[in-house]
């Protein structure tokens, strides 16, 4: 156990989604009561949620009185709900992409003047893959 009594395992431990959480809810408590920053509270959430040992959980929560008021669901980010959520657009996103793109090819193969309905799948799936790594960078961004 580490020297200021938050319970997460000492040293080198790994730690668990459930200590991450708890560092989460402490850093919402400490933000809400005015002991740190918005911008702190941000920067030790991200370094939290990136955190793999005991000592590194720790050392997040050195300068803050144990056992503060826990967090709100509302002052905690949910970070995973939001990772989901991109993950799914980006699969949806993906999958429109290349059927589209199927589309496309089918569509210019078919004997006949269809050159009108085969740019608008293309230029749709075109489109999908932009967003696709769009969402990519902004997530790159925020881990």
């Amino acid at each position: 156990m580490d020297e200021l009594g938050w319970g997460f395992p000492p040293g080198d431990l790994r730690v668990s989604d459930a200590d991450r959480d708890r560092a989460l809810s402490e850093l919402g408590g400490a933000f809400r009561v005015g002991r740190i920053t918005a911008d702190e509270f941000d920067q030790r959430s991200g370094q939290a949620l990136r955190a793999r040992t005991g000592k590194e959980l720790t050392a997040l929560l050195t300068d803050l009185p144990p056992g503060g008021p826990p967090a709100t669901r509302t002052t905690v980010p949910e970070p995973r709900n939001h990772a989901i959520a991109v993950r799914a657009v980006m699969g949806a996103s993906a999958l429109a992409a290349t059927l589209l793109f199927a589309k496309a090819v089918v569509d210019a193969l078919s004997p006949g003047d269809q050159r009108a309905d085969t740019l608008s799948p293309a230029g749709i799936a075109v489109l999908l893959v932009g967003l696709i790594i769009f969402l990519r960078v902004i997530r790159a961004h925020r881990a």
